[in-house]
């Protein structure tokens, strides 16, 4: 995928976006007293795909859990739609908001696909018919109809992440908290699954927040960023703003994408006149086509 013409798409959606999530953590800490999220201060818009960037312990996984309504001990305020989380009830959270476990086996737990992802509107009230109308939808928005009977112990790692979106498209989920939705996968498993995942947010309106360590996908599908070290957000925007030097993103134990890195050294190190550091193929291209060009480089 491309991404000519990302930041006019971006602007183009979010000009009219009103706020889903509205996050403002002062303080959380785990039941042993160490200090997991603190001065988390940020907003989720409608129709927006945003990243959650982070090494491993930085506070993902807490902070998605948060979002989601699951952890409600802690000092700030967190609203969904405008309304307060804590004070809103299971049920009126499920109902729009849905957060996917890094490991979907912990997810997971009937018999057949089918039954996996009909389990949440059966919950809702739904009558059967309306039923197989939500999990025959969700199923084939997830690429994964034609697997409706197939038992979920013989899916592969990647199916079953698949299954887990399913069963909360299933339920009319709105918005997606997908934890490292890449992890285990591939590299062809990893396109795959960012490639659906756009496809819901660009043609179904899903709002998705997703947490990761995967640098290398990021610039090309997230609208906005923020990473997140040590239980603070270090930095926030799109991708363009937010990858600045290698330095800088080794301090939060993470690199820039592997294209980025390279025209970063060859610009700092090799003083090749880039005019900017661009973080995909198809901006590099362009940048190094520029370069030859320049005539005091022409021999």
């Amino acid at each position: 995928m491309e991404d000519v013409g990302r930041k006019q798409r971006i602007d183009d959606r979010v000009q009219t976006a009103d706020i889903r999530l509205s996050v403002k953590i002062d303080s959380f800490r785990y039941p042993d007293g160490s200090e997991a999220l603190s001065d988390i201060c940020l907003e989720v818009k409608r129709g927006e795909f945003i990243g959650i960037l982070g090494s491993n312990g930085s506070g993902k996984t807490t902070l998605l859990k948060v979002m989601d309504g699951l952890i409600k001990d802690y000092q700030g305020m967190v609203f969904f739609d405008g309304a307060d989380v804590r004070k809103l009830s299971p049920k009126q959270i499920y109902q729009k908001i849905g957060l996917v476990f890094q490991n979907p086996d912990d997810q997971l737990f009937a018999p057949t696909v089918f039954e996996d992802v009909a389990f949440g509107p059966l919950n809702m009230g739904f009558g059967e018919d309306e039923v197989a109308r939500r999990v025959n939808s969700a199923l084939k928005a997830v690429d994964m109809e034609e697997l409706a009977k197939k038992s979920i112990h013989n899916l592969s790692f990647g199916q079953k992440k698949r299954i887990c979106i399913a069963g909360l498209l299933a339920m009319g989920h709105e918005v997606l908290l997908l934890d490292e939705p890449t992890a285990g996968l591939d590299p062809m498993g990893e396109y795959k699954m960012m490639i659906l995942l756009t496809r819901l947010n660009r043609e179904q309106g899903v709002t998705v927040v997703m947490a990761t360590h995967s640098v290398d996908l990021v610039p090309l599908f997230l609208d906005r960023l923020y990473i997140l070290s040590k239980g603070y957000l270090v930095r926030g925007g799109i991708p363009e703003d937010v990858f600045t030097a290698p330095e800088e993103m080794s301090n939060v134990k993470l690199r820039l994408p592997q294209i980025a890195e390279l025209i970063y050294r060859l610009k700092h190190e090799d003083t090749l006149p880039f005019e900017k550091i661009p973080l995909t193929i198809g901006e590099a291209r362009r940048e190094i086509i520029k370069v030859m060009q320049n005539p005091k480089l022409i021999v």
